[in-house]
């Protein structure tokens, strides 16, 4: 198969892993670009049998070396560290992300707990499908460590960002009321909304406001949903728009041209288990266009 046409039929799928392996959208194109780059100037033997499988193997290998990196450099970043939201309606540039193959937004947050090993057993696995086998040929180790790895990988994440979320087709519906709710000033129904163990993350990159630690408890949560709305209205041309986010449905909130922040959940059983709110501009360079 030829170069171009490789290129052609595994570009989108190897994004779709290189993000889910990094969490950020520029590491993911960084790390796709230096695969088809080394394979163009060598061409490895290995590409003709197994195009995929040894695309996969490129892919995670740069990427489990750009994840180290970064991990050291989180240390250092200003309040919580959320992975790149990326806008995924069919009018956004990056729409054509394999949606199948993607994690929920909540599983790609805890995936932050893993080593990169355990991170590309449970991405392979989790999000592209591959059988044990064939993951132990990407990663090098055996198909016994491979399991193993994957087992340690689940239990770090815990059940719950693994548990059913509201069914798709209801949630607009349903981030519609919540929303009306904040507006509304409607406390009662803000905190009925919200499961007792709620747990509300906010990046800013220490470059906006944003809350330096996770927030726990309805009342707390409610009272710093309630204070955001409130600074967020005392601006003017302020939109709520929303729409597909990482697949799912999310909330873009607009000031103007600008956009101020974006928001996913994560619910169980119709109440909010988790609120993620992105507000670090670095991470929301495309949906300034979307």
């Amino acid at each position: 198969m030829e170069i171009e046409e490789l290129y052609r039929q595994y570009k989108k799928l190897m994004l779709t892993l290189a993000y889910q392996m990094t969490g950020t959208w520029s590491d993911a194109e960084d790390a796709v670009q230096d695969v088809f780059l080394k394979v163009y100037n060598v061409n490895p033997a290995g590409l003709t049998e197994e195009p995929k499988a040894y695309l996969c193997k490129m892919v995670v290998n740069r990427c489990r070396d750009l994840y180290k990196s970064a991990r050291r450099r989180r240390e250092y970043y200003a309040g919580e560290w959320l992975p790149e939201p990326i806008p995924t309606a069919e009018s956004d540039p990056l729409h054509f992300i394999v949606r199948d193959e993607l994690l929920s937004y909540a599983v790609l947050v805890m995936l932050e707990k893993l080593s990169p090993a355990e991170r590309a057993v449970f991405v392979l696995r989790e999000a592209l499908g591959i059988e044990y086998g064939g993951i132990a040929e990407i990663i090098g180790k055996s198909e016994i460590n491979c399991r193993k790895l994957f087992s340690r990988a689940k239990m770090k994440i815990g059940t719950g960002a693994g548990e059913p979320d509201v069914v798709e087709s209801d949630k607009e519906l349903w981030v519609r009321r919540f929303l009306a709710a904040l507006e509304r000033d409607n406390t009662e129904q803000v905190i009925s909304m919200l499961a007792d163990d709620v747990i509300l993350i906010s990046d800013g990159g220490g470059k906006v406001f944003a809350a330096v630690r996770p927030i726990s408890q309805p009342d707390s949560v409610s009272k710093f949903l309630f204070g955001s709305f409130h600074k967020l209205y005392q601006q003017e041309g302020v939109q709520i728009e929303i729409s597909k986010i990482n697949g799912q449905t999310g909330v873009i909130f607009r000031v103007g041209e600008h956009v101020d922040s974006v928001a996913l959940f994560h619910s169980t059983g119709h109440v909010i288990r988790n609120i993620y709110l992105i507000h670090n501009p670095d991470k929301l360079r495309h949906f300034e266009h979307s």
